[in-house]
């Protein structure tokens, strides 16, 4: 094989590493996800056997496309017995709450409702809460929290606390 051929080559391979790297790094940013942390936990019993979960939580969304909120919920797993979801509570029952219930503490974020748009390349402090039909005594013995959102295109996101 002669010279000019391998030279050719090594052009050849050179151009399409090229455009393979430009597409892999000019779509990055076109790929939704969203990172975040569970902040802070806090409880209300609501009886006997049922108690309000509030979650106030950090989400940052790195990519170039909005998340749009089409779904939350919180999932509880107690200390015993299988995963419990929890009934989603509304934006104005959440307001009703704080303002009425002092033992909850004071409000620190806005509530993350359906609709709710996390703009590109930003980070918002945002709260949820769930009613679950269990006593507070069971929801400060759980093995975990999870917190669940997802995007109307289908991308789904886990939080998880940290204990």
């Amino acid at each position: 094989m002669s010279k000019q051929f391998w030279i050719f080559l090594a052009v050849g391979v050179a151009v399409v590493a090229i455009a393979l790297s430009v597409v892999w790094f000019g779509t990055a940013s076109s790929h939704l996800e969203l990172n975040g942390k569970i902040l802070k936990v806090r409880t209300l019993a609501l009886g006997q056997n049922a108690s309000l979960v509030a979650v106030d939580f950090r989400v940052t969304n790195p990519s170039g496309v909005p998340f749009v909120v089409s779904d939350v919920t919180l999932k509880l797993v107690p200390a015993t017995g299988p995963e419990i979801d929890g009934a989603p509570a509304s934006r104005t029952d959440i307001d009703s709450v704080f303002q009425d219930e002092k033992l909850i503490g004071p409000r620190f974020n806005d509530v993350l409702t359906l609709q709710d748009k996390i703009p590109p390349n930003k980070t918002l402090d945002r709260m949820t809460a769930a009613r679950f039909e269990i006593p507070e005594s069971q929801i400060d013995q759980r093995k975990s929290l999870s917190l669940r959102l997802q995007d109307l295109d289908g991308t789904v996101v886990e939080l998880k606390e940290e204990k």
